[in-house]
C-alpha cells in the first residue's frame, strides 16, 4: 500500500468511565455508547475503566455527546488522555476500587466472623457495639459505590444489581441499628452486613481479574508494537523518534530481533519476519526488497531499511484490534433471552423479597414450619428467633442471592474468550453473531482458484490450433498482451508469457498496447491489437468461445489436460481458434485433510468455480469432494444464486472465497469466510477473516465457534439454574445473608471461569 493510497485514519475518541461495579455495567455503558449517532463502534474495557469509541467516516467527533450519553445511562465519564497506552489499567480502573474494598472490608469483616464464629460473643452488648463499630465504615467506605450506582439507577427509575446489594446490606444493617439503639437481647446482623460488602467486593475484584486475562490476547497485540523507531534522514543520519510522529514515507532502519513499528515495505536488505502474531504461522517469511512489513512483527535475522505506507489507525495490527475490540462488545442473538430476563428480573426479585419478609413477618410459625419440614431433605439452619429478625434477614438472603450478574456475564465473557483464543490463531471472528452462525453451519461451499487451490497458476501446455501460423511463444506473447491489464489470476498467468518488465526492448517498433480492451467476469477478455490485422481477439473459457459459436470444445488437449485438474482456455481472432491454453493450479497441501475433517463433522462440501466440469471434477477427487457436490462453469454473478438455493433446501450454509467475484456469494451465506490477501470488498463482507491464507484454520474456526456457542449455553444454563434453585432456598431460609453474598460471587466467577476454559481448547 502506498503512501498516496492510505485510507484515511479512522475518528476514535477515548473516554475514561467510572462508576462500572462489574461486566454488566461495561457492556450497558458501551451499549449507550453506541447509540449515540454515527457511532460506528464503542469498546468499553471495565478492568482498565476505559472505553475506546470510533466514529463514522462522515461524523464530526463529538466527546460531550458521548460523555451525556454515559451519564444518562449511570455512569461518570471525562476525555482521557490519548498519549495514555490502552493495555495499562488507569487510576479509574474497578481494579483498583475491588482490591482496596477487598483488604478494607477485610480488616474490619474478620473480626467479626472471628467474634461470631469462633468465640461465642455475638449477643454481648460490648461485641455488638464493636459490631456496629467496624460494620458502619465497610458500608460507608466499601459500600458506597453500591449506594451510588442503586441511586444513580433509581433517579432514572431504572434498577441493577446496585439496587439488589444495596438493599440487601442495607436491611441488615439497618434492622441491626435499630435493635441495637432499641436494647434488644437477641443476635444482631452488623457482621452480615458487612460480610455481604466485603464478600461481593470480592467476587467483583476476582471477577476483574478473570475478565483482564481473558483480554489477555487483544492486549497482547496491542503491546505488539515498539514505543520508538529509528528514522534515518538524508544521508546515513539516523533519530530515535516515537512511533506516533512517523509518516508514510519515512525511511525506517530494523535490526535483527527488533519489531517493526509501523506498516511499510523493504527498501533495502533482506531478513526472516516472525509473523506469528498476525496469522498464528510459527513459520517466518522471508522478505526481500518491495515485498510488504507489518508493525508487530519481528525482524529475525538481517538488517532492512523500510519505507511506512501507513500509519495509526490505517495499519494492519489496528485494524485486527478493531475487529476484535467489535466481536467483544458485540451480542449474539442468544444473549436476548438473558437481556430480556435481566430487564425485569430485579423488579421481580425486590417483590420476591418483599413477600418473604410479609410471610416471615405475620407468618412466622407457618413459615418456620414449612422450613422444618423441607430441613431433613436439605441442612439444619438455626433460624432467628423473632418474626421481626426472620423478616428482615430472609429478605436480605433474597435480594442478596438473586443478583443477576452470571446471567448478564454468561455470554459476553464467552465471546470474549472465543474471539481471542480466535484471534490468538490468526482467525479473526467479526462479531457475536457470526460466532453463533458458525456452530450452525451444516454446509460448506469452497470457491475453487485461490481458496482450495494455491491461486498461482502456471501455463503447462500450449496447443496451436490446425493451419495457424504462429509458433507456440508467439501465441503466448499475444495471449500476454491481452492478459496483461486484467488481474484475474488467470490472466496473472498467461501474463508471464510476455517478456519481463525489466527486458530492454526487442530491436524494432513496440508492440502497441490493446485497443478497446474490455473484461467481461466470468468468461474472458476482447480486445483489438493495433498492430495484428484481422479482427478482434478474444482470450477466455472454451464455453464462452463457443457461444460466439467459435469452435473449441470436444479436443482431445483439452479433454486430457482437464482430467489432470487444469483449466484450458482458448485464444481466438474473430471467428477462428488460434490456441488452447492449460493452466495448472495446485491444491493447498491441507486441502483434503481438511475436506476430511469437515465431513467427520457431519458437514457436507461443496465445490463452485467457472471452470469447466471435468476439470473441477478433478480437482474435488483430489480434495474428496463427491462430484454431485461440484458446481462447474458458474459465472461470478451465479454464485450467490447458488448459495441461496442450497439455502432453500433448509441448509446452513458457509462460503470459503478470497476475491472480490466472491462478495456477493459471502453476503449471501449464512456464514462468510475470507481467507489471507481477500480483497478489501471480501473482507468486509466476511464475517470471519483468516490471516493464514491456508485453509486448514477452516475445521479450528469452526470448531472453536462450536465450543463458543456451547459455552454461552453452559452459562445461561447455570445462571437461570442458580437463580431458580438460590431464591427459594433464601426465601425459606436455608441460606443466610453470607452465605447467599459468597454464592452470587461464585456464580460469577463460575460463569468467567467456564468461559476462560476457551483458552485452552484444541481441535
Amino acid at each position: 500500500m502506498t503512501a498516496d493510497h492510505q485510507p484515511a485514519p479512522e475518528l476514535i475518541t477515548e473516554l475514561t468511565v467510572t462508576g462500572m461495579n462489574c461486566g454488566n455495567c461495561a457492556r450497558h455503558a458501551a451499549e449507550a455508547l453506541q447509540a449515540v449517532p454515527l457511532v460506528a463502534s464503542a469498546n468499553v474495557r471495565l478492568e482498565e475503566g476505559r472505553a475506546t469509541v470510533r466514529w463514522q467516516p462522515d461524523a464530526v467527533p463529538n466527546a460531550e455527546q458521548l460523555i451525556a450519553a454515559i451519564v444518562a445511562a449511570g455512569y461518570q465519564a471525562q476525555a482521557a488522555d490519548p498519549g495514555q497506552p490502552n493495555s495499562e489499567i488507569s487510576a479509574a480502573s474497578p481494579l483498583h476500587a475491588w482490591k482496596f474494598n477487598v483488604i478494607f472490608g477485610a480488616a474490619l469483616t474478620l473480626p467479626l466472623l472471628l467474634g461470631e464464629w469462633v468465640l461465642g460473643l455475638g449477643h454481648t452488648a460490648g461485641f455488638k457495639w464493636f459490631g456496629f463499630a467496624a460494620a458502619t465504615p465497610v458500608l460507608v467506605v466499601c459500600g458506597r459505590g453500591f449506594f451510588r450506582g442503586a441511586w444513580q439507577q433509581l433517579r432514572r427509575r431504572q434498577s441493577n444489581m446496585d439496587t439488589l446489594v444495596a438493599l440487601g446490606s442495607s436491611t441488615a444493617y439497618g434492622y441491626s441499628l435499630w435493635g441495637l439503639l432499641a436494647g434488644w437481647p437477641g443476635h444482631l446482623y452488623f457482621m452480615e452486613a458487612a460480610a455481604i460488602i466485603t464478600l461481593i467486593s470480592t467476587g467483583h475484584w476476582l471477577e476483574a481479574l478473570a475478565s483482564r486475562r481473558a483480554t489477555d490476547s487483544l492486549r497482547a497485540l496491542m503491546d505488539l508494537t515498539p514505543r520508538t523507531a529509528r528514522r534515518l534522514g538524508p544521508g546515513p543520519l539516523e533519530a530515535e523518534i516515537p512511533v506516533a510522529q512517523l509518516r508514510p514515507g519515512d525511511r525506517i532502519l530494523l535490526k535483527p530481533g527488533e519489531r517493526v513499528p509501523t506498516d511499510g515495505e523493504v527498501l533495502e536488505g533482506q531478513s526472516a519476519i516472525d509473523e506469528s502474531m498476525l496469522t498464528g504461522e510459527s513459520r517466518p517469511v522471508e522478505k526481500s526488497p518491495g515485498q510488504p512489513l507489518f508493525g508487530g512483527t519481528t525482524v529475525q535475522d538481517g538488517r532492512l531499511v523500510m519505507r511506512v505506507t501507513a500509519t495509526g489507525e490505517a495499519t494492519a495490527l489496528a485494524q485486527i484490534i478493531a475487529v476484535v475490540e467489535r466481536a467483544q462488545n458485540s451480542r449474539a442473538n442468544i444473549q436476548k433471552l438473558g437481556d430480556r430476563v435481566s430487564s425485569v428480573f430485579v423488579p421481580i426479585v425486590v417483590v420476591l423479597a418483599l413477600l418473604t419478609a410479609l410471610w416471615w413477618g405475620l407468618g412466622y410459625s407457618t413459615a418456620l414450619a414449612t422450613s422444618g419440614i423441607l430441613a431433613p431433605w436439605l441442612w439444619h439452619v438455626t433460624f432467628p428467633t423473632s418474626a421481626l429478625a426472620a423478616a428482615f434477614i430472609h429478605a436480605a438472603a433474597v435480594l442478596i442471592v438473586a443478583c443477576p450478574c452470571a446471567m448478564g456475564l454468561a455470554t459476553p465473557a464467552a465471546i470474549m474468550a472465543g474471539t481471542n483464543a480466535a484471534a490468538r490463531r490468526g482467525i479473526l471472528i467479526r462479531d457475536g453473531i457470526a460466532l453463533e452462525k458458525s456452530g450452525r453451519i451444516t454446509s460448506v461451499v469452497f470457491d475453487k482458484t485461490g481458496t482450495l487451490t494455491r491461486g498461482r497458476l502456471s501455463v503447462s501446455a500450449i496447443e496451436p490450433a490446425d493451419g495457424v501460423a504462429y509458433s507456440p511463444d508467439e501465441l503466448g506473447r499475444l495471449a500476454a498482451r491481452l492478459a496483461t491489464p486484467s488481474n484475474h489470476p488467470l490472466s496473472r498467468a498467461l501474463a508471464t508469457l510476455g517478456p519481463p518488465p525489466a527486458t530492454p526492448p526487442a530491436p524494432g517498433p513496440a508492440a502497441a498496447p490493446p485497443e478497446n480492451w474490455r473484461e467481461l467476469r466470468g468468461r474472458g477478455i476482447e480486445a483489438l491489437l493495433p498492430d495484428v490485422p484481422g479482427g478482434t481477439f478474444r482470450l477466455g473459457s472454451l464455453a464462452w468461445l463457443s457461444e460466439l459459436e467459435i469452435p473449441s470444445a470436444g479436443n482431445a488437449f483439452a479433454e486430457t489436460w482437464a482430467t489432470r485438474g487444469a483449466t484450458v482456455l482458448g485464444l481466438a481472432q474473430d471467428q477462428r481458434l488460434l490456441a488452447r491454453f492449460a493452466l495448472v493450479d495446485e491444491l493447498k497441501p491441507h486441502a483434503a485433510a481438511v475436506v476430511r475433517n469437515l465431513r467427520a463433522a457431519g458437514i457436507r462440501l461443496h465445490l463452485i468455480t467457472g471452470d469447466q466440469r471435468a476439470t473441477a471434477v478433478a480437482i474435488a477427487r483430489e480434495a474428496g469432494i463427491d462430484p454431485e457436490d461440484v458446481h462447474a462453469e458458474v459465472r461470478p454473478e451465479d454464485k450467490s444464486r447458488l448459495v441461496a438455493e442450497l439455502q432453500r433446501r433448509g441448509e446452513r450454509v458457509a462460503f470459503v472465497g478470497d476475491g472480490i467475484n466472491d462478495a456477493p456469494a459471502l453476503e449471501q451465506a449464512d456464514l462468510g469466510i475470507a481467507v489471507s490477501k481477500a480483497s478489501d470488498v471480501a473482507r468486509e463482507a466476511a464475517d470471519i477473516i483468516l490471516l493464514n491464507s491456508d485453509i486448514q484454520a477452516i475445521p479450528e474456526a469452526l470448531g472453536l465457534a462450536q465450543a463458543t456457542l456451547r459455552t454461552i449455553k453452559q452459562n445461561l444454563f447455570w445462571a437461570f439454574f442458580y437463580n431458580a434453585a438460590a431464591i427459594p432456598l433464601a426465601a425459606l431460609g436455608f441460606l443466610s445473608p453470607v452465605i447467599c453474598a459468597l454464592a452470587m460471587g461464585l456464580s460469577d466467577l463460575l460463569v468467567i471461569g467456564n468461559a476462560l476454559r476457551l483458552r485452552a481448547w484444541k481441535p
